[in-house]
């Protein structure tokens, strides 16, 4: 008797699903798996890959003999500086001066009217001499006991009075003549022909350039070293190239409570009238006595808040196996920087000192430092490189 077979079931949902899982599983494993070992060896090749050597100019730390200079910021000064005014208010008659020009003490600036004072002064000179008359017979008849003493007398003072007030209109008048106070140079004239000025109204500005002083504030610890009779040199904006050379002449004995500054006054000769009063001026001076100090360029300092740095080039050999940008196996010294603090001091033009961190024959880069980082590979190029003068001078292009 033949059993019949029983029909194939077909598979269920829930294999299907499952076996489907597995599918995308495996697939999208397969796929993370090559992409992982891809980025992994991609990143190896990256990190191993040698960086190429950066470009600098470099600078060898010196020795320099520089005396102990102090400079300050100062001030041009007139010697005699102020704003001709008159005493007695008046009409403007004549104005005898040329804005800009030169004068010497003494000489007419402007005349103010004075028709009415003049006449008043022939009145007074009129009743002057009447009184001086009568003071004389008074005198004579006293002697002859024709009046009494007391009556000469009154006479006498009655004379004295009358050339006194003579005397005061004829200064009155002398006061409506301007005059120059002190030689100098005048500026520009603030009056008109017929204007009415009051007293005090400024009418020109009158400065004494020749010589002219140059004030200067220095901390309190230079209260001691700084001395009258002490040479300065002062330069100015305004003439590029160009030193005046001064003596001290006056010391402030005291010092300002809120500045913890006193202030010094030099003198200068200004023969040419070059030099103006409240230009700004740069101002140096010796203290006295020499020392050697380490110096660089100041293009070698990376000055941040958290302290000033330099980067030393120095020679190192390679490590075995190293590679250059080629792949090729390296050979030879190469040059690598090192970041180093430093210790900085006076400036003096391009040139700065190094009081700490660095010592004569080190050397330093220039140029480039933006792009450079420790035990960085570097290529020296010292065709351009920055200025480094003690004395720099700007030429025009």
């Amino acid at each position: 008797m033949v059993v019949p077979s029983k029909p194939k079931r077909a598979p269920s949902t829930r294999l299907r699903m499952i076996l489907m899982l597995i599918g995308v599983l495996v697939l999208f494993g397969g796929v993370f798996a090559v992409k992982g070992v891809f980025t992994d060896q991609t990143n190896q090749f990256f990190d191993n890959m040698p960086q190429p050597p950066s470009v600098v100019s470099s600078a060898v730390a010196r020795i320099e003999r520089w005396s102990d200079d102090g400079k300050a910021v100062g001030t041009l000064a007139a010697i005699n500086g102020t704003e001709v005014t008159t005493e007695a208010g008046g009409v403007v008659r004549a104005i005898e001066f040329q804005a800009g020009q030169p004068v010497k003490a003494g000489a007419v600036l402007v005349r103010l009217n004075t028709a009415n004072e003049e006449a008043t002064l022939r009145s007074l000179d009129a009743a002057a001499k009447l009184a001086a008359v009568q003071r004389d017979r008074w005198n004579k008849l006293a002697q002859d006991q024709l009046v009494s003493q007391d009556d000469a007398q009154q006479r006498t003072t009655n004379a004295a009075t009358a050339q006194a007030q003579a005397d005061a209109q004829r200064a009155l008048i002398a006061q409506k003549t301007i005059r120059a106070p002190f030689s100098g140079v005048l500026g520009i004239r603030k009056i008109n022909l017929g204007q009415f000025i009051s007293p005090g109204s400024p009418i020109v500005s009158l400065q004494q350039l020749d010589p002219i002083y140059v004030n200067f504030a220095l901390p309190e610890q230079y209260a001691g070293k700084l001395r009258e009779g002490a040479m300065i040199r002062a330069t100015v904006d305004a003439l590029p190239g160009q030193s005046f050379e001064g003596r001290i002449t006056a010391v402030d004995p005291q010092v300002d409570v809120n500045t913890r500054n006193f202030t010094a006054q030099a003198t200068l000769q200004n023969p040419e009238g070059s030099l103006r009063p409240g230009s700004f001026a740069n101002v140096s001076f010796d203290q006295g006595g020499e020392r050697d100090v380490v110096v660089i360029p100041q293009t070698a300092v990376s000055f941040n808040p958290y302290g000033n740095a330099v980067f030393v080039i120095s020679k190192t050999k390679r490590k075995e196996g190293e590679v250059d940008m080629q792949g090729k196996p390296a050979t030879g010294d190469k040059l690598v920087v090192i970041q180093r603090f430093v210790n900085t001091g006076a400036t003096r033009g391009d040139l700065i000192t190094i009081t700490k961190g660095l010592k004569p024959g080190e050397q330093v880069a220039t140029s480039g430092l933006l792009k450079l980082r420790n035990d960085a590979e570097v290529v020296i190029n010292n065709k351009v490189q920055p200025s480094a003068d003690i004395q720099p001078k700007t030429e025009n292009r």
